[in-house]
This record gives C-alpha cells, sequence and structure tokens, in this order.
C-alpha cells in the first residue's frame, strides 16, 4: 500500500513539472535588464499627501480611470462599466453620458466639442454633443489597433495623439483590459506605440513604436512634444511629434528623450495641469520578485501556470507625481495604504485636485491649495 501511494504521489509531481515546465501559455517572454529600483526616496519620498481624500459617490460605478472637465464646464469621467458619466464638478446631477459598447480608458475633447475617446475594444471614437457616436480609425496599414488608450487632441492642427498599448493582446480577445495587460508586460516585446490621426485627412500614422506597454499621453505647451508613459519600464519619454515610425529601442536619436527613467512604480496617464506641469499616476509600486524575473523568460512563462493568487501582483500604493516639461518633479503625493487604489493620475482645476483610478469605488479629490501646485 505504501509503495504505491509513493508511486502515486511520484506520479502527480511528475505530472506538477511538467504542467509548470510545459504548458501552453500565450506569452513569448523577451529577457530584459530591470534597473535596480531606488524605492521612495529624494523627490519620491514617503509622504501620506494622498491621504484621506473627499469622495463622489458613484453609486454602483466605479474606476474613475480618466478625468476631464469638458468645454460645457461638467466634469466627465470613465468608469469599469463602459460607462462615461457627466456631473457637475462637485459630484451633483450625474448621469451616463454614453456606453460606447467597448472600454473607453482615455479621452479629450477637439475644437468642436466632439468627445475624442480611446476605447480599447474599438480603436479611436467620436461622441458628439448629441452623443451620436463615429469610429475615427480602428485600423493603420490595414492591421487593427490592438488596444487604444490614451488620447489628446492638439489644440492647434486638431491632430490627435493616441497610444496603443500593445499590438500583440487585445484587451477583446484576453478577458479585458487588465489581463491583456498584465500578458503584454510579463511578455516584454515591446509592441506598444504611439499613432497620430490627422481629421482633416483621416490619415493614421505611426510616430514611435517599440514601447512596452505604451500608456498615457500628453503634449507640451508649444505641441511640439509629446509626452508618453511607457508602463513596462518604469519610463516617461519626451517624443518629437515630427517622428515618423521613430523606433525608440534602437538607441539614441535626438526626436527621442528619457525624460524620467527608473520609476519606483509603473506609470500610466499623463494630464496637463495647471502652472505648465504635467500629472502622472504610479499606478502600482515596484515588485522585486518581477525584477528578478526581467532576465528569466522561463520563469515568467511558468508564473502564468500558477493560480492567480499566486502571481506576483503589487501591493497597492497610491501614488500621484507633477513634472515640469523639463523633468523636475514638483510635485509628490502618495499614500502608503493604498486606501485609493491604482491612482492613475490628477485631473487639476483652480479647485480641485480630482485623483483617477482604476478600481477606486469613488472619486476621490483634494482641496487645491497653493502647496498642490508645487508640493
Amino acid at each position: 500500500m505504501l509503495k504505491k501511494t509513493l508511486a502515486l504521489l511520484g506520479l502527480l509531481l511528475i505530472a506538477a513539472a511538467a504542467y509548470l515546465a510545459l504548458w501552453p501559455v500565450p506569452i513569448k517572454p523577451v529577457a530584459w535588464s530591470a534597473p535596480a529600483d531606488p524605492g521612495y526616496v529624494g523627490a519620491f519620498a514617503v509622504n501620506d499627501k494622498l491621504a484621506h481624500l473627499n469622495m463622489i459617490d458613484l453609486g454602483k460605478e466605479e474606476g474613475p480611470e480618466h478625468i476631464v472637465i469638458g468645454p460645457d464646464g461638467k466634469l466627465y469621467t470613465t468608469v469599469l462599466s463602459g460607462n462615461i458619466l457627466r456631473m457637475a464638478p462637485d459630484g451633483s446631477a450625474q448621469e451616463v453620458f454614453v456606453n460606447t459598447g467597448g472600454r473607453v480608458l482615455g479621452f479629450d475633447f477637439d475644437a468642436a466639442g466632439n468627445l475624442i475617446a480611446a476605447d480599447a475594444i474599438k480603436g479611436l471614437l467620436s461622441v458628439a454633443p448629441d452623443k451620436t457616436l463615429s469610429v475615427l480609425t480602428d485600423r493603420i496599414d490595414g492591421t487593427p489597433i490592438r488596444y487604444a488608450d490614451a488620447v489628446v487632441v492638439a489644440r492647434g492642427s486638431g491632430k490627435m495623439y493616441l497610444s496603443d498599448a500593445s499590438t500583440r493582446f487585445a484587451p477583446a480577445e484576453w478577458g479585458g483590459t487588465f489581463e491583456a495587460s498584465v500578458l503584454d508586460i510579463l511578455e516584454q516585446a515591446a509592441t506598444g506605440r504611439v499613432l497620430e490621426y490627422d481629421p482633416a485627412t483621416r490619415a493614421t500614422r505611426v510616430v514611435a513604436h517599440g514601447l512596452a506597454f505604451a500608456n498615457g499621453v500628453a503634449l507640451s505647451a508649444d505641441e511640439k512634444s509629446l509626452f508618453v508613459a511607457q508602463t513596462g519600464k518604469y519610463r516617461i519619454w519626451k517624443l518629437d511629434v515630427q517622428a515618423r515610425n521613430l523606433d525608440v529601442g534602437a538607441g539614441s536619436n535626438p526626436q527621442a528623450t528619457v525624460l524620467f527613467d527608473n520609476l519606483p512604480g509603473y506609470p500610466d496617464n499623463l494630464m496637463r495641469g495647471l502652472d505648465g506641469k504635467v500629472w502622472a499616476g504610479l499606478v502600482k509600486p515596484r515588485n522585486p520578485t518581477v525584477d528578478k524575473l526581467a532576465a528569466q523568460p522561463f520563469l515568467r512563462k511558468v508564473t502564468l501556470r500558477l493560480p492567480r493568487a499566486l502571481w506576483p501582483v503589487p501591493k497597492a500604493y497610491g501614488h500621484v507625481m507633477a513634472f515640469t516639461e523639463d523633468g523636475k518633479v514638483v510635485a509628490n503625493l502618495q499614500d502608503a495604504t493604498g486606501a485609493y487604489p491604482e491612482t492613475t493620475a490628477i485631473t487639476e482645476t483652480p479647485e480641485r485636485l480630482y485623483v483617477q483610478s482604476l478600481h477606486a469605488r469613488g472619486l476621490g479629490w483634494l482641496k487645491r491649495l497653493p502647496s498642490a501646485a508645487g508640493s
């Protein structure tokens, strides 16, 4: 009996080892060198300035991922259900402005008052003030835009700059935006790109590619440069908007500068604030296990074969920062408890700082004080 039990245990161990080593997974991991995490020091010193937020109740909705004050003076936010909500700046008079039938992650308004949406499922959309919806672009050179993430509209030219986070993993095919982002960042194939859509010619072109999960985008004040968050490599880039099909991973190029490298967390949305600053959210802090796996493609495959509860998901930690166009950090707001989870950026008005979040059950905000603009 003992021999049979031991034999059975041996077979189970062999089966488990075979599963962990051989079971098919969707990623083809690429080895890369993760820089040593400097931690929360210097300009990113630990504080609790993001704690004890005021809250706007969103009812059953959650995840005010992106927030914009529209040309009508109302606050718009996209939430996990796929709705775009509209309300007064104090949170009253809430209504569903539109549901695109996809998942809008970022949006802006054009000069005509149309809401321009980066829909992770459907591409780049335009929603007219009367709620008429149209697709501006969902393909380029015959290939689909698989993961539209963020968009910003140039006030001068009207051109629209869009991040396509991954050309490998489409949220529609991999269980949603979070699942697709995890696959892309684990793989590190750096297939993300930044696109330009010109509404005058209806042409779409590649500005830059080679980004490990291209995320938030923001224009410089003179609209000659584009700031882009590269979530998978803890970076924020400054790109020339005139660049054409630029490979940021190919080496030094005068049209591409790493403005921030080796950040203490994963950068997400980028939002222009007041007084020339740009806000960025660090949606999760660095995880030492993830960094150690950077040079271990095989072990990253093994990770995906483990139960999801065993994945090295970074802990909850609230963190937003603001910087000047030359790369100086001028605001650093944190909450180590992560009570308001997955902070993606700040939307700044003269009265308030609205805190964007992937999964918060409500919309957090702080009263804007003179100190909030620079500390």
